[in-house]
């Protein structure tokens, strides 16, 4: 069961968090600003923080940034009254992974909170699992059943990106930075290339699928 710790200086705001949350199965702990939260977590394990910004003794972007600087990774849903692109770069500039604005939809927020945690747990495991399919970052291998197929490091790289993401579209430059870096003298032309190997070698596998999404790019849909 995964932990959560709200943040906020305010009764009511804790206190509808924490039923909305536990409502979800989630553990939820509370603290009135940073240094509550801090303590917090000194004491128990916490998988995901939902921090309100505008806190007495140390606020959200400060919390933030302590944890960024000792390497914690934690992820962090910032929830604000403050609408301004201004304060939402700020927040992501410090280090938090995601940012809402009050007043909070319930729905948007636990939707968003499920996309952090699985995040979280792609990257601490490097591993993605759909049904029988298990991606391993580490081996570069695409297993089902007792079949293994060990992929070259682009492809796979490809693959994962997409699945990590699944139904969100990724354009072909966005690909091409990221998996072949920004100053790479190859041509945006090779992921297409690399999407059609990816689409032959799993035709066959009914778990998830690539698509094309003309005029934009690409995504990966999950189908179990």
């Amino acid at each position: 069961m995964f932990q959560i710790l709200v943040v906020d200086d305010d009764r009511n705001t804790r206190l509808l968090l924490r039923a909305v949350l536990q409502a979800e199965n989630y553990t939820v702990f509370t603290a009135e600003n940073g240094e509550d939260a801090l303590q917090v977590m000194d004491r128990e394990h916490i998988d995901l923080v939902v921090l309100d910004v505008m806190m007495p003794k140390m606020d959200g972007y400060e919390f933030t940034r302590i944890l960024r600087q000792t390497d914690n990774n934690l992820p962090i849903l910032m929830v604000s009254a403050r609408q301004m692109p201004a304060d939402k770069r700020q927040g992501f500039l410090v280090g938090t992974d995601d940012y809402i604005t009050k007043p909070i939809d319930e729905v948007e927020m636990l939707l968003r909170i499920k996309a952090l945690l699985r995040r979280a747990r792609i990257a601490s495991e490097r591993r993605i699992v759909l049904g029988e399919v298990v991606l391993d970052y580490d081996s570069f291998t695409v297993s089902r059943g007792g079949e293994t197929q060990e992929l070259p490091q682009k492809e796979f790289l490809l693959l994962y990106k997409l699945l990590s993401y699944p139904g969100k579209i990724f354009t072909r430059i966005q690909l091409m930075d990221e998996i072949w870096g920004a100053d790479s003298d190859t041509g945006w032309e090779t992921v297409t290339v690399h999407i059609g190997r990816l689409r032959k070698r799993f035709e066959s596998w009914p778990e998830f699928e690539i698509v094309s999404v003309r005029g934009l790019g690409y995504k990966a849909v999950k189908k179990v």
